[in-house]
C-alpha cells in the first residue's frame, strides 16, 4: 500500500467554518496553479502560478500547524490537469457487524482501503487494498457510496480534493482476518454500530458505516452519491 497521504496527521475535527473554508480555497488555489503550470508556457505566467502554489502550501501549513514545505512538495509532485484523487474503501459486513482495521499511523480505526492505483479498476483496487490491510480475499459486490471527502470527511490536512468510493465486499473463501501484512495496520476486528472504536474520520465516519449497513440490509438500495 502507498502512504495514505490524505491523512498522515489526524484531521482537525474541531476546525471552524472559516478554517474549513480557507482549506477549501487553498485546495482550489493549488489546483488552479497546477492547471496553469500544465497549460501555460509564458515565463511570467509560470512564475505567477508557482507563487500561487507557494501561497496554497503556506495556507495549508498554517491551518494544520505543519511545515508548508511538505504541502508544496506534494503539490509540485503532481503532473497534468488537477483532478480529484480517488480513495477506495471496502465494507465486509457480517451479522450487522463491520470489519475495521486500526491504522498504524494514528491508532484509529477505519474500513480497509487507500488510494486507487493507475491501471486498476475501482473494484480491483478495493480488493487489493482489503487483502493488504485485512488479510482476506474478497470480491466487490456493490458500489454503495460515492462521497466528496471534503464535505463528508473533513480532509483538513490534505492538499487535494478527494472522491471516496465505498464498496460492499464479500469473502471469496474462509480464513481469519489478519492485520499488518502491509505494515499499515496494527489490528483488525468486527464491530457493531453501538460499539465502534475511535474512528479515523478522514477515512471513515460513523454515518458512512451506518449507510453501508443499510445497503447490506437492502441490496436493492440505490447507490448514495454526492
Amino acid at each position: 500500500m502507498r502512504p495514505d497521504t490524505e491523512t498522515d496527521t489526524p484531521p482537525d475535527e474541531t476546525a471552524s467554518e472559516p478554517g474549513r473554508r480557507l482549506h477549501a480555497l487553498a485546495v482550489e488555489l493549488g489546483a488552479l496553479a497546477r492547471n496553469g503550470l500544465t497549460y501555460e508556457a509564458d515565463h511570467y505566467a509560470v512564475a505567477r502560478y508557482n507563487r500561487i502554489h507557494e501561497i496554497a502550501a503556506e495556507i495549508m501549513g498554517l491551518l494544520s500547524h505543519s511545515d508548508p514545505a511538505t504541502f508544496r512538495a506534494a503539490l509540485q509532485a503532481e503532473a497534468g490537469h488537477a483532478t480529484p484523487k480517488v480513495d477506495v474503501r471496502g465494507a465486509l459486513i457480517e451479522d450487522d457487524r463491520v470489519l475495521l482495521v486500526r491504522e498504524a499511523r494514528d491508532g484509529r480505526w477505519t474500513l480497509p482501503g487507500g488510494w486507487a492505483d493507475a491501471m486498476d479498476s475501482p473494484s480491483e483496487a478495493v480488493v487489493r487494498e482489503f487483502g493488504e490491510e485485512a488479510g482476506l480475499a474478497v470480491r466487490a459486490r456493490k458500489l454503495a457510496l460515492v462521497h466528496d471527502g471534503s464535505r463528508r470527511n473533513g480532509h483538513a490536512n490534505s492538499p487535494w480534493h478527494i472522491y471516496k468510493l465505498f464498496f460492499l465486499v464479500e469473502r471469496v473463501d474462509g480464513g481469519e482476518p489478519t492485520a499488518g501484512l502491509d505494515g499499515e495496520t496494527s489490528a483488525v476486528g468486527f464491530f457493531a454500530l453501538d460499539e465502534l472504536p475511535q474512528l479515523s474520520s478522514a477515512r471513515t465516519t460513523r454515518e458512512q458505516l451506518a449507510t453501508l449497513i443499510a445497503h447490506h440490509r437492502d441490496p436493492a438500495r440505490p447507490t448514495d452519491f454526492d
